[in-house]
């Protein structure tokens, strides 16, 4: 199979849609995942944690 530029430009056009929403609904199920929310919840508090000091 030649993969000229039309080629590639085709294939992309087709089914570069389908998987930029493949990808996307990837990372929100791997986002709202319930094992995945401590962990979310640690670093939303610990980001604060050693910095939130005024300077001496």
């Amino acid at each position: 199979m030649n993969f000229d530029h039309d080629t590639v430009v085709g294939f992309t056009k087709s089914w570069g849609l389908f998987y930029l929403i493949a990808m996307a609904v990837g990372v929100l199920i791997y986002v709202f995942w319930p094992s995945n929310l401590e962990r979310f919840h640690a670093a939303k508090k610990n980001i604060l944690d050693e910095d939130d000091k005024p300077w001496k």
